[in-house]
């Protein structure tokens, strides 16, 4: 790709940056014990999947993450830097406990999944959260809806990655915002073989402890190896019509931080 001067933007208000450079209704599908999505990514696949471990959903990812998914949440909605006012979608929302996070900053906040399972957990447990059914490759909304958007942990299982980012920026407004909160590649050698060795072996032994589905935890851990690191994302995100592009490493960079802001042109 060519240079682009926003290759070298940092982020003032946030330290630890780093710029990209060179570079409805229904009944619930109910899943029998054991199913899990394959890499392709099927979107009734990975809907299925995501409705049987809906149960226990937000229990297990504490459990597994060491309590530091609270952490991340709050991250992403600092970086989001949300005002009250703002109207801010989560994609890939889950049982609601991201948005819920990002109303916290007075920001009008909503949230839509492709699992209808996760969206039934979630209203019985946060009603007063605004949740609906949706693709986020095919996102209900009008363009230049809203004035901020966020992905967290969500985009790794789009069969489409580069179109979900085009149909992220297709609703939102020019100069709005986005960050993607997903699981990355550790700095650190040493600490990147003990994380890939826990991915592999000891998570999906945890996962069946606490999950109400182990499996597919099997699968959540072979997409995280398979996903892009920080660098390779901050190129796609750029590619799909976003600017300004930078990241941060979160907890050694086992997750990081994309945000970007919508290009002016249209796509």
């Amino acid at each position: 790709m060519g240079d682009h001067p926003a290759r070298t933007v940092s982020w003032p208000t946030l330290a630890g940056w780093q710029p990209r450079v060179g570079w409805q209704s229904g009944v619930v599908s109910r899943t029998p014990q054991g199913q899990r999505a394959s890499l392709d990514k099927q979107p009734h696949e990975v809907a299925a999947m995501f409705d049987g471990v809906a149960a226990r959903y937000d229990l297990t990812n504490t459990v597994l993450s060491f309590g530091q998914d609270r952490f991340w949440r709050r991250a992403t909605r600092a970086a989001l830097e949300l005002r009250p006012g703002d109207r801010v979608l989560d994609v890939g929302a889950g049982t609601g406990v991201s948005t819920e996070e990002l109303a916290h900053s007075g920001a009008y906040a909503v949230g839509a999944d492709l699992s209808l399972g996760m969206l039934y957990a979630g209203k019985r447990t946060r009603p007063h959260v605004p949740l609906l059914a949706g693709d986020a490759l095919r996102l209900p909304f009008a363009d230049a809806s809203f004035d901020a958007v966020t992905i967290s942990f969500a985009l790794r299982n789009v069969n489409d990655t580069d179109a979900a980012l085009r149909e992220l920026a297709r609703v939102t407004r020019p100069g709005g915002r986005l960050v993607v909160c997903e699981f990355s590649t550790p700095v650190n050698p040493a600490f990147r073989t003990v994380y890939l060795s826990y991915l592999m072996r000891s998570l999906p032994a945890v996962a069946r402890a606490v999950a109400s589905n182990p499996d597919a935890y099997v699968y959540l851990a072979e997409s995280i190896r398979a996903w892009p690191d920080q660098a390779a994302l901050a190129d796609r995100i750029s590619s799909a019509g976003w600017r300004r592009v930078a990241w941060r490493n979160l907890t050694g960079g086992v997750v990081a931080l994309h945000r970007a802001i919508r290009d002016e042109s249209a796509i």
